[in-house]
């Protein structure tokens, strides 16, 4: 594998890529620029594919808070080619197939050049089912007037915009990550979300009864009609309980951490401390789990659609029955409650359903954390290296890169994992009680563990114009 990446390393380094920033970027350009992607995100999610026609399927529908994209737009495909690709070389790293070292520069550059590469790739392999499979349908009335009736040359135009789209995310994300606040993708998770809440308490349109679907609409047309309350609003007000519940256990256990005290070598009485947070390994990897179920559902979907039905039959976007239906994930009160409507399957069956979505969630939160913090530099290694470098050491404790790691390995390791667990049980049960809005527990979780830790980013961004000599134990340069 080694040699193979040697061969193929002046293809990797001249991936195409956003300029690094020279020298310090102050903050309140950081902020522009940040401001500037995230108001070119909802324009673009706003531009209808051309061509594409109304009876088209969302092959993601399900997904699409944590995809952060808009189902018919140009960012149809969302951050998915991202996140998969990230899937394939953390499962690659962690398993020690791709041998790459990232503390060098070399290395960096052979990682990101690979990342690069695979999310083009990535980007093709999630694009061309839609088409294919004829979830994403051409327009007849565009191809008659533009094209002659050649229903072809529309589905390659709507593949190509796709696939544009897809590139426009992907360079988005390094323009916020080189030269904004926090991380594209957290960014455009959290604008997905955060439309996704405003329409989930304000939306006036009715569902599949006569009342809206918004949570205030809805509260005032049946509080006002007379009907059961709790028929017609019980999982509403569930689901709203649960969104405060959330909002509230996340932001309380951003803040648990453990300190690990320091102390300057040089500077006498010059002392900080080192936080490792309960979420160490923040929210993120709940991406990589869910993206994973969506891909596994896509083939499942794809299969199913060209009349393959060993795996399971699908209803539009929902499987029905067989192994896709038993491990999709659960994302609101009625896949799982039979006793409110009938669900068409045992309820040893759902219950079985219910127990592997949980197992999938725990186990998978913990791998993918571990995975996580490892190939992000969050490991004790990389975090005693950078302590070393920034000139600080623990008290009591030799100045040495091996001490400092193993003291860092009675920490990171354990709470890493623990907050795996925690992050993918708390997930589950929110979305099996639901939440406000069609984003579902995890996209919730997301959504409010990136704010608070954008908020914490801001501040220490502030920090540090103040006081520019803290750049260095930051690593911002």
């Amino acid at each position: 594998m080694g040699d193979l990446l040697d061969r193929f390393e002046p293809i990797l380094a001249a991936m195409p890529a956003v300029r690094n920033p020279e020298g310090h970027v102050h903050f309140k350009n950081k902020l522009m620029w940040t401001v500037a992607i995230l108001l070119l995100y909802f324009a673009l999610t706003n531009i209808d594919i051309f061509g594409l026609s109304p009876q088209s399927q969302d092959l993601f529908g399900m997904y699409r808070a944590l995809l952060a994209g808009a189902s018919g737009s140009l960012l149809h495909l969302g951050i998915g080619p991202i996140v998969t690709a990230s899937i394939v070389l953390q499962l690659l790293k962690g398993a020690n197939i791709l041998q790459i070292d990232t503390s060098e520069a070399r290395g960096q550059v052979m990682y990101m050049g690979l990342q690069k590469m695979l999310i083009f790739v990535m980007i093709v392999i999630e694009a061309l089912p839609m088409i294919v499979s004829g979830m994403m349908l051409p327009d007849p009335t565009v191809a008659a007037e533009f094209f002659g009736g050649n229903t072809f040359m529309v589905s390659v135009l709507i593949f190509l915009q796709i696939c544009l789209g897809g590139l426009l995310v992907v360079f988005m994300d390094e323009v916020v990550t080189k030269w904004g606040i926090g991380s594209g993708v957290g960014l455009f998770i959290v604008a997905g979300v955060s439309q996704g809440l405003v329409n989930g308490f304000l939306n006036w349109q009715t569902g599949t009864d006569p009342f809206p679907i918004g949570f205030f609409p809805r509260l005032f047309a049946v509080a006002t009609s007379g009907v059961n309350f709790l028929e017609y609003f019980g999982t509403d007000l569930l689901a709203l309980i649960t969104t405060i519940a959330i909002f509230m256990i996340i932001v309380y256990v951003e803040s648990t951490r453990i300190e690990i005290p320091l102390a300057h070598t040089a500077v006498r009485g010059a002392r900080a401390r080192f936080p490792v947070k309960l979420i160490y390994a923040s929210v993120l990897p709940m991406i990589l789990v869910r993206v994973l179920q969506a891909n596994i559902q896509m083939i499942g979907m794809f299969l199913s659609n060209a009349g393959i039905t060993i795996l399971g039959e699908f209803q539009g976007q929902v499987p029905v029955n067989g192994l896709m239906w038993y491990i999709a994930p659960i994302n609101q009160p009625q896949d799982w409650m039979w006793w409110i409507s009938d669900l068409g399957h045992a309820p040893w069956e759902i219950l079985l359903r219910m127990g592997i979505d949980v197992g999938v969630m725990v186990i998978g939160g913990a791998i993918f954390a571990l995975f996580w913090v490892k190939t992000a530099g969050l490991d004790s290694k990389a975090v005693a290296r950078q302590i070393q470098m920034s000139g600080m050491q623990i008290p009591g404790y030799r100045r040495n890169v091996q001490v400092l790691e193993k003291y860092l390995d009675r920490y990171i390791p354990r709470i890493t994992i623990i907050g795996g667990v925690f992050i993918g049980l708390l997930s589950v049960l929110a979305n099996l009680l639901g939440v406000i809005g069609a984003v579902g527990g995890t996209g919730l979780l997301l959504a409010v563990s990136i704010t608070y830790r954008l908020y914490e980013e801001i501040a220490s961004q502030q920090i540090m114009e103040m006081y520019p000599f803290m750049r260095g134990f930051f690593g911002k340069e």
